[in-house]
């Protein structure tokens, strides 16, 4: 991949991060901790942004554990509605954040035009993404900003809060 593209994919990828990172930064304490909706999507957010950016995925150490314990007392990973046994505070998630805003930068600096192509399976099940590097990322991207326009929607229905739109990476102060 040539450095303008490199410089054009990191500049809209790491736009959705930092409204991500924003719209945590800017959640009241209080609403993040009363509202499990909005906790639960930055969470989820944080843990597969970072999921996302490890190529392999087999190799993904989250920063934050995102176990639960199931009725039988043993711990499960806590993947799709479910909240993890330990509850992180804003400071931790948006920390989290800015360490896979890092991750994803080097990421894409460091792709080629024969590593952006390479696949790494997900697993071994059917549903399992088998993309190349280049479009997980583009799928990353997505994601991201999907959840990003979750939370931001739900702080402007809730308490009628709205957030600055990035046109590129480093636009607003995070």
């Amino acid at each position: 991949m040539d450095e303008s593209t490199k410089a054009i994919v990191w500049n809209q990828f790491g736009a959705s991060i930092d409204m991500l990172i924003n719209v945590v930064s800017n959640c009241p304490v209080n609403y993040l901790e009363q509202n499990r909706r909005f906790y639960y999507i930055a969470f989820h957010s944080a843990i597969f942004l970072d999921y996302y950016l490890t190529i392999p995925p087999k190799d993904f150490k989250p920063i934050l554990d995102f176990t639960h314990k199931d009725e039988k007392d043993k711990p499960k990973e806590a993947i799709d509605d479910l909240i993890p046994k330990k509850i992180y505070n804003k400071q931790e998630i948006v920390e989290y954040l800015r360490q896979s805003r890092e991750k994803c930068k080097q990421l894409i600096y460091s792709l080629t035009y024969e590593n952006q192509n390479k696949r790494f399976k997900e697993g071994n099940e059917p549903n399992d993404m088998d993309y190349p590097v280049l479009e997980i990322l583009l799928y990353n991207m997505r994601h991201t900003q999907h959840h990003t326009a979750q939370l931001n929607m739900l702080l402007r229905q809730d308490i009628d809060k709205h957030l600055e739109w990035s046109f590129r990476a480093g636009d607003m102060q995070i």
